[in-house]
C-alpha cells in the first residue's frame, strides 16, 4: 500500500480558501484513481471529489461543486484540492485515498485501498 500524506489544512474564515495536497513517495500518478473524502464530528464520511488521473476524469459532490477544484501538480507529484468560498459546514477532517486506475471514479470507498491520515480543515470566524 501507498503511504499517502495530506497537507494544507488549517483554520480559515468563511469565504476564504485553502489548498490541500495529496502525495505519496514513489507513486506514478497516472497509475491511480484518487479520491478526497471528509468526515465532520458526529457525521458519516462524505465523498467530495475524485479523479481518474490518466484520463483526467473528475467528479464532484453537489455540496462542493463550483467551489472545489481538483488539479494535478506534476512538480510536486501531487493531486491538489483547491477549496474556495469555504463555509462553516466544510469543517471536517479531509482524507485522500488512492486506488487502482479506472476510466472514471466514484465516491465509493471500495474503489480505494490506500488512505492518508487526514488533515483538519476548520472554517470559522
Amino acid at each position: 500500500q501507498l503511504q499517502i500524506v495530506e497537507s494544507g489544512g488549517g483554520l480559515v474564515q468563511p469565504g476564504g480558501s485553502l489548498r490541500l495536497s495529496c502525495t505519496a513517495s514513489r507513486w506514478t500518478l497516472d497509475s491511480y484513481t484518487i479520491g478526497w473524502f471528509r468526515q465532520a464530528p458526529g457525521k458519516e464520511r462524505e465523498a467530495i471529489s475524485c479523479i481518474a488521473v490518466s484520463r483526467n476524469w473528475k467528479n464532484y459532490a453537489d455540496s462542493v461543486k463550483g467551489r472545489f477544484t481538483l488539479s494535478r501538480d506534476n512538480a510536486k507529484n501531487s493531486i491538489d484540492l483547491q477549496m474556495d468560498n469555504l463555509r462553516p459546514e466544510d469543517t471536517a477532517v479531509y482524507y485522500c485515498a488512492a486506488g487502482p486506475p479506472y476510466s472514471s471514479c466514484s465516491g465509493s470507498p471500495t474503489q480505494y485501498d490506500s488512505w492518508g491520515q487526514g488533515t483538519q480543515v476548520t472554517v470559522s470566524s
